[in-house]
Formats: C-alpha cells, sequence, structure tokens
C-alpha cells in the first residue's frame, strides 16, 4: 500500500507540474528562439527569449486540425492588458505563402512593431516616420548605417520594396505614406490601393482583386469595386538590422490574429565574439515602446 501511495502521489504531482507547464504555455508565456540576424543588435542569432501573452491576450485555438502547407487560422484571443504598441517586439505567425495570407503554425517570426491600425507610416531616406508616434522607432545606429550605404552597393531585391510596382517605385529607404488599416475602416480603392493592400483584399474578400490603370477600374473577381471596409487589424513590422531583414518592407501586412505576444527579457544568449554564454545579457529586459 505504501509503494501504491508514493506512485499515486508521484503521478499527481506530474500531472500537477504538466497541466501547470501548459496553462503558462497557453496563457502566460511562451519561448521564442531568434533564427536570424535580423534583429541585430536587439535580439542575436540563438537568442531565448520569454514571450509575454498576457500583454495582448492569449490566442486560444478553435480547430487544432493544423494543416503543414498553410490554411485558415480558427482561434479567439482572451482580454489582453493593452494593445501592441510601435516599438514593441513582437512574435508572430508569418502571414505571407504563395502569395497569400496563409496560416502556418510553426512559421513565426520576431520583429519590431513600427505601425499599428490607424497610423500612417512613411520611410524616408531610411528613418521611420509614424503620424501618430512622437521619437525614434527603431534603432538609430542601424538605420544610419543604411542611410550612409549607396543604392549602387544593393541589390535590386534588397532595395526594391512592396508593392514591387512600377508605377509606386517604393524602396527600403523611401516608401510611402502607408496607412495601415484599422477594423472598420472604409477605404477607396484606386488601383494603386488594389496594388498596396492586395493580398489583404483577396484575403478578406475570398476574390482575386485586379485592376486597369488606363481606365482606374478595380475588380474584385467579376465585380468592380471603388470601396472596401476593413474587417480586421493590420501592423507594419520591421526588423532591427534594417539592411538585412526579411520584414513587411517587403511582403506587407501581420494581421492581428497572427500575433503572438510581445518579447519582454532574453532567458539564453552567446556572445557571438567569444561563442560563449553571455551572463550580461541574462534576463535582460527587451526595451519596448515606453522605452524610446
Amino acid at each position: 500500500m505504501k509503494i501504491l501511495k508514493q506512485i499515486y502521489m508521484l503521478s499527481a504531482t506530474v500531472i500537477v507540474l504538466y497541466a501547470g507547464w501548459l496553462v503558462t504555455r497557453i496563457f502566460l508565456f511562451d519561448q521564442f528562439i531568434t533564427p536570424t540576424e535580423s534583429m541585430i543588435p536587439t535580439l542575436l542569432p540563438g537568442d531565448r527569449v520569454v514571450v509575454n501573452k498576457m500583454i495582448v491576450g492569449a490566442r486560444i485555438y478553435t480547430d487544432l486540425d493544423f494543416n503543414p502547407e498553410g490554411g485558415v487560422l480558427k482561434a479567439f484571443r482572451t482580454r489582453g492588458w493593452r494593445k501592441v504598441m510601435p516599438n514593441d517586439i513582437v512574435v508572430f505567425n508569418f502571414p505571407h505563402h504563395d502569395g497569400k495570407i496563409n496560416f502556418v503554425i510553426n512559421n513565426v517570426y520576431a520583429k519590431r512593431c513600427v505601425a499599428i491600425p490607424g497610423d500612417t507610416l512613411t520611410i524616408r531616406e531610411v528613418y521611420f516616420h509614424n503620424n501618430n508616434f512622437k521619437g525614434v522607432i527603431g534603432i538609430k545606429d542601424c538605420q544610419d548605417a543604411l542611410a550612409a550605404m549607396p543604392d549602387s552597393l544593393l541589390p535590386p531585391f534588397v532595395i526594391r520594396s512592396m508593392p514591387f510596382d512600377d508605377s509606386i517605385r517604393w524602396t527600403i529607404k523611401n516608401l510611402g505614406p502607408l496607412y495601415v488599416p484599422r477594423k472598420g475602416d472604409i477605404v477607396t480603392i484606386t488601383p494603386d490601393e488594389a496594388c498596396i493592400y492586395r493580398m489583404i483584399l483577396e484575403w478578406e474578400t475570398g476574390k482575386t482583386i485586379s485592376f486597369d490603370r488606363a481606365t482606374g477600374s478595380v475588380f474584385a473577381g467579376d465585380e468592380r469595386i471603388n470601396r472596401h471596409v476593413f474587417t480586421h487589424n493590420y501592423y507594419f513590422m520591421c526588423g532591427d538590422n534594417v539592411v538585412n531583414s526579411n520584414d513587411s518592407r517587403y511582403w506587407g501586412f501581420v494581421p492581428e490574429e497572427y500575433i503572438v505576444g510581445v518579447v519582454s527579457r532574453i532567458t539564453y544568449s552567446i556572445d557571438p565574439e567569444t561563442g560563449k554564454y553571455s551572463k550580461d545579457r541574462f534576463m535582460k529586459q527587451v526595451k519596448g515602446w515606453n522605452a524610446y
């Protein structure tokens, strides 16, 4: 009987610990490993970071049948402390696959939010300007380095930015003004808007978007449209290492539903010069919107 009681207590302890771990991962905090150099110097490749889900609310899936090739996200979000703000470093599911918005459960990025729903973002001579945010967005030293770099040293696939249209001709150094859609916004759709917002328009309408610049006509499938009511909130995300980051400047907007949480602290980091564990970066706070 004593052995059975010990087994029972051990089993109960394991179950309680597992339940606590599961609740923490789902509702409170998760871990993310930085895979690339895109967030240098804030996050280094291989950094393990704490993702705080309580800030924006935990995402609860209503369908766990995830297609590894991508599919429709079915989930709702619990009440959070606040919304994502400019300068927050955000972990999110990469939304763009094969030219359309598609949810892939294990394809996760970490970038700095530079604009939120309702903001107008402008990149002028490399530097970010947000009409609703006063102060520096991102890491100025990195932006200084890109500003000093001649365009001739940047390959076309690096310097050109979304929407990759010859009539708009935005680059990573000069982009916008770009309005970031907010749920409920009613926007007039011209060929320029159709070009800029094409992927999110196709995602929201479920129809192929086409346009004719000669006539100014825009079509959703076979139906001509001249305005659209956005049904989702969107964000614009960029890497701190602005010269080497695959981010919204190239592929566009992140739907709010795809956000996992906000990076709060670094738990493990390797010094790139020595290759050894960096004690100085252990539990280092990651600066967000209220630190600039």
